[in-house]
């Protein structure tokens, strides 16, 4: 199993001339690669399709020229985050006609990127991963409507992805329509019906929340306070709906509570690896999602850190602890 660093903590949560200003992919990859622990290294990096780490429309030679930079720093491409929210291509999966097609436009250009980051050669595994775009209060007032809706386009762009030889995998954050619940995003899976083609991404710090019923307070699995044995006995249900659909997979904490910037509302909050308030064993909730990992054609895992201060994503031992966690998370699964 190959261990990546996701690029997009870099990106995420940040704004220009604020205290915590976008990291640039050049520094994330240096970061990743200077990591080291007992003579481990990263193997990756999965990508975030945008400005300003990558121009979705960039032309074929500046791609090949970022994956010869990401190679020459003996680092592999996975997975890819296709632009799919308003302001970046893409738009609401529930949206208008127009914006429908604008969703499918992130789609075709993640694809398009895709293939010429498959041909360089320093992308041989890894899904696109989407979301609806779309924020909660959309499928408040009529949740089956809005799953219809956005598996119509989920379909659509499931059917430009497979046209590509690329597979979806949407992610399950409570923040977006139709991903706030374990419940909604199984049915949303489920209208689609493409399960070698649309997939599920799971995160442990958001799968958490599913859990515990975050925007989503019927669906709850778990109380607030609970004990290890409602946890298990909890994390045994969620994982064994949603496991069969994964095909991609983050690795994260959680400390039980949400944080949210922008359209991302009451999202999950990610912690450090060895955070002392973490509620997970990452090792053994991992394992629970990647038992049968390789069947799903899972080959790679990421850490996401998303919305962390730059000061500590600047510091070398940050991701050193990082990989560190990863690596047990590999001797954990036996791969």
């Amino acid at each position: 199993m190959k261990l990546h660093n996701a690029m997009w903590p870099g990106l995420v949560g940040k704004e220009p001339g604020t205290d915590h200003p976008p990291i640039s992919l050049d520094r994330m990859l240096e970061l990743t690669a200077k990591a080291k622990v007992d003579g481990q290294k990263f193997d990756g990096v999965d990508l975030f399709l945008f400005h300003p780490h990558t121009d979705p429309d960039a032309s074929e030679s500046d791609i090949r020229k970022m994956a010869d930079k990401i190679a020459a720093k003996n680092l592999a491409v996975g997975s890819l985050v296709a632009p799919v929210w308003p302001g970046t291509v893409g738009d609401s999966a529930m949206g208008s006609v127009e914006e429908r097609r604008k969703f499918i436009d992130a789609v075709r250009k993640a694809c398009r990127i895709a293939r010429i980051l498959n041909e360089h050669g320093v992308r041989k595994y890894g899904v696109i991963r989407i979301d609806s775009a779309t924020g909660t209060k959309a499928a408040a007032k009529n949740e089956s409507k809005a799953i219809k809706e956005i598996a119509a386009t989920f379909r659509e762009a499931g059917m430009v992805a497979a046209g590509h030889g690329e597979r979806l995998a949407a992610e399950g954050e409570v923040c977006w329509a139709g991903m706030h619940s374990w419940k909604a995003m199984l049915g949303v899976l489920e209208a689609v019906d493409m399960p070698g083609t649309v997939g599920f991404q799971a995160d442990l710090a958001h799968t958490y929340l599913y859990m515990l019923g975050v925007n989503s307070p019927k669906t709850a699995l778990l109380k607030k306070k609970h004990s290890k044995k409602d946890f298990d006995k909890a994390y045994a249900k969620l994982v064994g709906a949603l496991r069969p659909w994964t095909i991609d997979f983050h690795v994260a904490q959680n400390d039980g509570t949400v944080h949210g910037t922008g359209s991302h509302d009451k999202t999950g909050r990610h912690c450090p690896a060895d955070d002392p308030k973490g509620k997970l064993d990452i090792p053994a909730c991992s394992a629970k999602w990647l038992e049968g990992a390789a069947g799903r054609g899972i080959r790679h895992i990421c850490w996401d850190g998303c919305m962390f201060p730059n000061a500590l994503l600047e510091k070398q031992d940050t991701w050193n602890t990082i990989l560190r966690t990863m690596i047990a998370v590999r001797a954990a699964i036996g791969a």
